[in-house]
């Protein structure tokens, strides 16, 4: 024991500074101050350079608790010291009560950093803790944990969880400083920081340890957002089947993840240009295009590698990326494009304005927000600020976040005389996708801006309904709460888009588009938004090439793989119909405005009764659409049912075919009684 204290004692560094002891002549105090502060410096160095081998680590950081066990015989005879604590604060044992004391106290009060343990130690790594009295030598052992990154000492359990923040913010980790050659090139990292290489749908990029921390870095990378990422490169990839090449522009680049995928698997029918305003984001997407063999626009770096600078002969880029430092919004308002992706840190309205100021007729502007606390009604305050809504908590949450977003959306195409479609709208967890098409013209205006209405909402039974012009809100509402409570139970929320939020046949499209890039991920949650858009609970949905005929969408037809051979002049991809073709196509788009999908949905676990079996939610599906009324699932949320049917008519046959939850124990009950007599 006393040799793994001497052997750990050179190890240590204390953040609070060595204290002096008592009674110390003059020049022994002198010494001791320069020691003290060459310890300081030393441990202050310690602090900023990590240790460069495994080796320094302290007993107590362990991977396994294999490795703690290790560090004592358990298998041997007698009694064992324990190798965190000291004799006075835990007696020597037999080997099967020091295995339950390392395993209920040591392995499981720790903190993790990188599949490292920092296990609690009680050794005499600290100063000794005064006595109230102050007498040190009286005091007893504070308990600590050790750094695994600077070996430093502290006691509490949330400030070390802090002092390891501090550390990824820096980009200090253990795998920085381990001598790992994760890192592929010869060049140095900035600022000693090491790089991590990640592979998503067939695209390297690198990331620096604190990708994760949008606050402190530059290159921001969020896993969960793959989702979004392939949605966005779905709905890319259809309307590149429309014309091409596309002027396509990711303008927050952060790593360069999402433009690199494009120019990587659209080759020659896109023309990608990635923007950021951070010079570390700028050197970071390029060494990525480097990376995947792709050629940045206005030159390539020299090389790199060693390999490159023997000349040896280098493949052809697959792709050529224009990499811009400027803001979005300058960018926006420059150059026109047919295809502009907004993935700001939060919300995105501050750049709409110059979004709509130059695309392209019939381009597509994608939308992702990632202020989930104002669109999910947690601050009603910013949601005003933000978006001019009035919102409340309700179950169908999502929904009309979803809605929120793209009355924004539609709000800034009509100051600039512009209309939209929505093509396809996605509410999930850490984020809100809006995709839509956009539709040159005043009246194309005007006709998003009729479609932003406010929405009455019942905060008794949570019926709810789109408010018509001249109506009284009262009046409105299919429900009897406002008559039969007293005080007003309604509220008006909004205004909110009141059209639909999918297109059917641009997601046929995309779910194609899926399956040919084996985009294995969202297929599923394509083939639900399908169902969504028509209402339906049919799940036999043909993606092949039968799924791929003329679409009309708002007037506009979009030639397909089969339209080839039967558009004539006038039928070219991406024109707008004339004369009277176009005012067909809107008569009938109009007349065909009741097969849009119902807004909104109804959760089966919020409607239950009480003291009622509720059943399945697949069979009761089958049950509202014998009753006549069109149905489907919702990806808003997994218990929600999107039906035409009002509140009232969707409590009536719950309630029909929910059977009572005594009925079986009664049963069971009257069977034991008469097992018994």
């Amino acid at each position: 024991m006393a040799e793994l204290k001497e052997a750990g004692a050179p190890q240590q560094h204390q953040e609070d500074g060595g204290a002096k002891r008592d009674g110390a002549t003059g020049e022994e105090a002198a010494a001791g101050e320069v020691q003290a502060a060459e310890q300081s410096e030393a441990a202050a160095d310690s602090d900023n350079k990590p240790s460069t081998t495994t080796s320094d680590r302290h007993i107590s950081i362990q991977t396994k608790l294999e490795g703690l066990e290790m560090l004592v015989d358990l298998n041997g005879a007698g009694r064992k010291s324990c190798p965190l604590c000291p004799e006075e604060k835990f007696k020597a044992c037999y080997s099967h009560k020091l295995r339950r004391h390392l395993q209920n106290l040591h392995w499981k009060v720790y903190v993790e950093f990188e599949g490292s343990r920092m296990c609690i130690c009680h050794l005499s790594c600290r100063n000794l803790k005064p006595s109230q009295s102050g007498d040190q030598v009286s005091g007893r052992h504070m308990a600590h944990y050790h750094c695994v990154v600077c070996s430093v000492t502290i006691a509490r359990k949330t400030d070390m969880i802090s002092h390891l923040k501090r550390h990824v913010n820096k980009g200090e980790t253990e795998a920085s400083y381990s001598g790992s050659s994760d890192v592929q090139f010869e060049e140095p990292a900035p600022s000693g920081q090491a790089y991590e290489i990640m592979k998503e749908l067939g695209t390297n990029v690198q990331l620096l340890p604190n990708h994760t921390t949008p606050q402190k870095s530059d290159t921001y990378f969020n896993r969960k957002m793959k989702t979004n990422r392939q949605l966005v490169f779905c709905s890319l990839a259809v309307l590149a089947e429309e014309r091409n090449p596309l002027e396509c522009l990711d303008a927050f680049g952060a790593t360069g993840i999402m433009g690199l995928q494009w120019a990587k698997h659209l080759r020659t029918a896109v023309r990608v240009t990635i923007t950021d305003i951070s010079d570390t984001c700028i050197k970071m997407i390029k060494e990525n295009c480097e990376l995947n063999n792709i050629r940045v626009d206005g030159g390539s770096r020299g090389p790199r590698g060693p390999e490159k600078a023997c000349g040896e002969a280098e493949a052809a880029p697959v792709a050529t990326v224009e990499v811009a430092k400027m803001d979005a919004n300058v960018i926006m308002h420059l150059r026109p494009f047919d295809y502009i992706h907004l993935d700001p840190f939060g919300t995105a309205v501050n750049y709409l304005d110059a979004a709509f100021r130059n695309i392209r007729n019939l381009g597509i502007i994608s939308v992702t927000s990632t202020d989930t606390g104002s669109l999910y009604a947690k601050s009603p305050n910013v949601t005003q600020r933000h978006y001019g809504c009035h919102i409340v908590r309700t179950e169908y949450y999502k929904e009309l976040a979803a809605r929120m977003v793209v009355a924004s959306v539609a709000r800034a195409a009509a100051r600039c005389n512009k209309g939209i479609e929505v093509l396809l709208a996605v509410a999930l967890e850490h984020f809100v996708l809006v995709v839509v098409r956009v539709l040159r013209g005043p009246t194309q205006a005007d006709e998003s801006t009729k479609k932003l209405r406010k929405l009455i909402h019942c905060q008794w039974c949570e019926e709810r309904v789109f408010l018509k012009l001249g109506n009284m809100a009262d009046d409105t509402l299919p429900c009897n709460c406002h008559g039969s409570l007293p005080g007003k139970t309604a509220v008006q929320l909004g205004p909110l888009w009141s059209g639909a939020l999918f297109n059917t046949g641009f997601l046929r499209r995309m779910l194609s588009a899926a399956v040919q890039h084996s985009m294995d991920d969202i297929q599923p949650l394509v083939k639900t938004l399908i169902c969504e858009s028509e209402c339906t609970t049919l799940k036999s949905l043909v993606h092949g090439s039968s799924a791929l005929t003329n679409q009309v969408e708002c007037g506009v037809v979009i030639k397909t793989l089969q339209s080839g051979e039967d558009g004539g002049p006038a039928d070219q991809a991406g024109k707008r119909k004339s004369g009277e073709d176009s005012g067909n196509v809107v008569k009938k788009l109009k007349a065909d405005a009741s097969l849009e999908h119902p807004p909104f949905y109804y959760s089966i676990h919020r409607h239950s009764i009480r003291g009622m079996n509720m059943p399945k939610l697949n069979k009761f599906l089958q049950y509202l659409t014998e009753a006549g009324f069109r149905v489907s699932r919702t990806h808003f949320d997994p218990t929600g049912v999107r039906t035409d049917a009002t509140l009232q008519q969707f409590k009536s046959v719950l309630t029909k075919y929910s059977a009572p939850t005594c009925t079986n124990a009664g049963a069971g009950a009257q069977a034991s009684a008469e097992k018994t007599v």
